[in-house]
């Protein structure tokens, strides 16, 4: 049975999802450290592994956040600044530093998405006309902001994240402005910890919304959820990057290494093939069993007339087959037409049908 999602140009077969293309997110986030030139290379190297979309954040700190917590004093082992602000401004690109990522991936022949915080980054990431938008789970339930995300039409990926299935509704009804969506099954824990992943939301947000990709933004420290979101039907995956887990930042910790992303872009994509049902008229006929195969020989001497039983019947291996052992079930019952020695191979040709 062959369903199709007209909006999306996704296909179901046998109850799989097969879209056009699967989207895959390398989410650099701010593990480029506030380095202009690390960001870079997040792009080179992660478009190389797999990567459809690489995704950064933009934040205007002095609109997202208030004088209290702006000048709080933030002493963490990840701090790059004395304040909270002066931490978050270190990890800050400019105007012009995006456009540098955008030509940057834009050579790279894939798409930039990025998650604006606030109403100013949205503004200078609009003008910059990036490809994408994210919506971070942070602002699930924004819906004043979510409308104005949605009044660009640009395509948009929501991480759900903190929220319930009545806020994801609302939520996308307020961003919906016909633009391509895509809806990311999130739990905002970092790193999210096997018990927490909870990937039976996938399935319900595909019944919920079939007119939408679905997918899954993943904090899980491996690779694993990739190939099982695959099989219950995601087709968009964010997995977080970095080049170093150990490297000063909250986000590193839980991020995949390049080798780690390459695994998993290559899992993502094997599932497909491995979920497959393949055609299986030749099954039995494949090249082992052909040269390895046993085939069917008289276990004692037979005499012509006389019933085959089961303990007639063992196996040998010859330069070519004749009647495969697995096919011994159609010897049984039946009788022969002519005299069969020890070790001598039957033919269906001296098989009676009846007896």
């Amino acid at each position: 049975m062959i369903n199709k999602i007209q909006k999306k140009g996704i296909s179901e077969i046998n109850g799989f999802r097969i879209p056009n293309s699967l989207e895959i997110i390398a989410e650099v986030g701010q593990n480029h450290q506030g380095n202009i030139d690390n960001a870079i290379k997040y792009v080179e190297e992660f478009s190389k592994l797999g990567a459809t979309t690489i995704k950064f954040q933009a934040r205007n700190n002095k609109e997202l956040f208030d004088s209290s917590r702006y000048n709080l004093i933030y002493d963490s082992p990840n701090a790059f600044g004395l304040t909270y602000g002066e931490h978050r401004e270190k990890l800050e690109f400019d105007e012009n530093e995006f456009i540098k990522i955008k030509k940057a991936i834009n050579f790279s022949k894939n798409k930039f998405c990025c998650t604006p915080f606030d109403q100013k980054s949205l503004e200078m990431l609009l003008k910059i006309d990036v490809d994408m938008l994210k919506v971070a789970s942070f602002d699930m339930g924004n819906l004043p902001f979510l409308k104005q995300i949605g009044k660009s039409k640009k395509p948009t990926i929501i991480s759900t994240g903190g929220a319930n299935l009545e806020v994801i509704i609302n939520s996308i009804k307020a961003i919906d402005y016909g633009q391509d969506i895509y809806i990311l099954h999130c739990t905002s824990e970092y790193p999210c910890t096997a018990d927490k992943v909870n990937l039976s939301m996938i399935p319900i947000l595909i019944n919920k919304f079939p007119k939408h990709q679905i997918g899954i933004s993943d904090h899980f420290n491996g690779t694993l959820t990739g190939p099982l979101a695959r099989i219950l039907g995601a087709t968009v995956f964010e997995k977080h990057v970095t080049f170093d887990r150990s490297l000063k930042g909250s986000d590193h910790k839980f991020s995949l290494e390049p080798d780690g992303f390459r695994k998993f872009v290559r899992d993502i994509k094997r599932t497909e093939i491995l979920y497959h049902r393949n055609d299986r008229s030749n099954i039995g006929k494949e090249d082992v069993f052909e040269r390895l195969g046993k085939s069917c020989v008289a276990s004692k001497d037979i005499k012509k007339g006389e019933i085959i039983k089961i303990e007639h019947i063992t196996g040998k291996i010859f330069d070519k087959q004749k009647i495969p052992i697995r096919e011994c079930m159609n010897l049984i019952g039946k009788s022969l037409s002519k005299d069969i020695k020890k070790g001598q191979e039957f033919d269906y040709n001296i098989i009676n049908e009846s007896h």
